[in-house]
């Protein structure tokens, strides 16, 4: 037996039809403000994050500075028999900031480094050793990949937003089909069921 050759309707919410119910149209309204609020709700999302991540990147690199540093004792492990993977160790390193006092504290260096060799360290406008500042490429990746986060989580959240909203308006259309039933059947004197 051949298969049912029905066209399909599309858009049929939209359509003017006397079977149409008024959740029809309530549900469509709600689906095509869920896609419309997550795509452009996540692209601007996505603009946001992207450039606050890209400025944050750029203001700590305007607000750390390179300095030399002199390492005050030899680079050896004195930890577990072990060496870190990147092969760094901590060691005591000594450095003085333009116009400003000399500092002292611990950073990692690459192991086997010689006490009075100098190391590059990244500090910050108080004199505390911070992390080496995001390049403006790797700034861009960042800002890329937490504006695509945020853009899939904004979308993600109103799309899931919207499927539980169009299931409970599905249950309450189920419920209003039951009622009918219930009040065409007992119209006949019979009970479905």
């Amino acid at each position: 037996m051949a298969a049912s050759q029905c066209p399909k309707v599309r858009l049929w919410r939209w359509r003017r039809n006397p079977l149409r119910r008024p959740g029809d149209l309530a549900e469509a309204w709600v689906l095509l403000t869920a896609w419309l609020l997550a795509l452009v709700g996540g692209l601007i999302a996505g603009v946001v994050t992207a450039r606050a991540i890209e400025e944050l990147a750029d203001r700590q690199r305007a607000e750390v500075r390179e300095v030399s540093a002199v390492l005050v004792e030899d680079a050896e492990n004195r930890g577990p028999a072990r060496v870190a993977p990147d092969h760094r160790v901590w060691v005591t390193v000594r450095w003085t900031v333009p116009g400003g006092p000399a500092h002292e504290d611990q950073a990692r260096v690459p192991y086997g480094t010689r006490a009075g060799s100098t190391v590059p360290l990244w500090t910050d406008g108080a004199g505390r050793i911070t992390s080496e500042p995001l390049s403006p490429a790797e700034s861009r990746l960042h800002g890329l990949a937490g504006g695509a986060l945020a853009a899939s989580g904004l979308g993600a959240t109103v799309l899931g937003a919207a499927w539980v909203l169009r299931l409970r308006m599905e249950q309450r259309r189920l419920a209003q089909w039951d009622e009918e039933w219930e009040r065409i059947d007992t119209r006949r004197g019979g009970k479905t069921g």
